[in-house]
């Protein structure tokens, strides 16, 4: 194991070391991939379908969006739980709004993105300027939407308006992907909405942590808030904007959410925030900050449901067994994180040397 490390950590001499991103980030791509192609040979039937594989994409679109938006937070080295209850409220307002108010499709999309911009300035601006700790404040902001949620509406509504329901259920056909049927008949993947909007927020904010100032600003505040204050960057208007564009990330995770499901509900998205959380890490996104990809979050929302299907596929089809895997997985990502960091510390520290 020691030698695997020691491989992936060297460099050559003509060459820049990989940052502590990108190394993360190979990891649990290549940790993704092995440990589907292990379910495939193990357990086949379903993880040979490619529609499966698609399924992941489909039935977790939302939490791919909310993921991303806590990446943004936690590479500032703040963090976000209100993100599942902004959700919640979402859903719950569209639906209300579409059934008794005859709201379309334009307009929910705004309810969505107004109410997920409102709690990212509120939120950023008592975290960046009134210093408050962000687990206080974003506490407050989930029981906040939590309670509001039943406010708008006491009982679960579904939406019922045509024009929704058509966009809902419209599907995009892969015709290169898919399998025959037992009758010969070749049977296409199909991914859903909701999916050519996530992978479009996930090309974008890897874009702009890449190649612009506010994304390098971004690991600089992470990475240790002094120094980046000295090299001129505002620190507090990085983190306000962090918070804001979380929010805003939640109010379109809160739409992708409503185009999956079609219902409002007060349990919508229960526990999204931690699997986001869990997410992120598993993804390669330090808790203190500094360190993170919206690419490694993506996978670690893979991971982290390919492991449930997993636990499905073995008979453990309690809840409770996903819950003890995802904790077990998430404590074997962060201890093989800080061995691999303690690794090339050292490493890097004696070719300095």
């Amino acid at each position: 194991m020691a030698n695997i490390f020691s491989n992936l950590l060297s460099t050559k001499k003509d060459r820049q070391p990989l940052s502590n991103t990108t190394l993360l980030l190979t990891i649990t791509i290549i940790t993704f991939f092995a440990m589907y192609i292990f379910a495939m040979t193990v357990w086949g039937e379903g993880f040979l379908n490619p529609q499966q594989f698609i399924d992941l994409f489909n039935n977790n679109a939302y939490l791919i969006v909310i993921s991303c938006g806590l990446t943004i937070v936690m590479i500032t080295g703040g963090i976000d739980i209100s993100v599942g209850g902004s959700v919640a409220l979402i859903t719950m307002t569209c639906v209300v709004f579409m059934e008794n108010h005859g709201n379309g499709i334009l307009s929910s999309v705004l309810i969505s993105l107004g109410i997920g911009l409102a709690m990212g300035i509120v939120q950023g601006f008592f975290i960046s300027y009134l210093k408050i700790q962000p687990f206080i404040v974003t506490l407050a902001g989930m029981f906040f939407t939590r309670g509001m949620t039943t406010i708008v509406s006491k009982v679960p509504r579904t939406a019922t308006q045509k024009a929704f329901i058509a966009l809902k259920e419209h599907w995009i056909d892969l015709p290169l992907i898919g399998r025959y049927a037992k009758n010969g008949n070749w049977i296409p993947c199909y991914i859903e909405v909701g999916v050519i909007i996530a992978v479009i927020v996930v090309i974008l904010l890897w874009a702009t942590l890449k190649w612009t100032r506010f994304g390098r600003n971004l690991y600089a505040v992470g990475g240790n808030s002094e120094s980046a204050l000295m090299l001129g960057i505002n620190v507090q208007r990085t983190q306000f904007f962090a918070y804001i564009l979380c929010g805003l990330l939640a109010g379109i995770a809160g739409f992708c959410y409503l185009l999956h499901t079609g219902a409002g509900n007060a349990s919508n998205a229960s526990g999204a925030e931690m699997q986001a959380i869990a997410s992120s890490i598993i993804g390669g996104t330090l808790l203190s900050g500094g360190v993170g990809s919206v690419i490694g979050t993506l996978f670690g929302v893979m991971s982290l449901k390919t492991i449930n299907n997993i636990v499905v596929a073995s008979g453990l089809r309690e809840p409770y067994w996903q819950s003890i895997t995802t904790g077990l997985m998430l404590c074997f990502f962060i201890l093989l994180q800080s061995v691999i960091l303690s690794i090339r510390k050292k490493k890097l520290g004696t070719m300095a040397a």
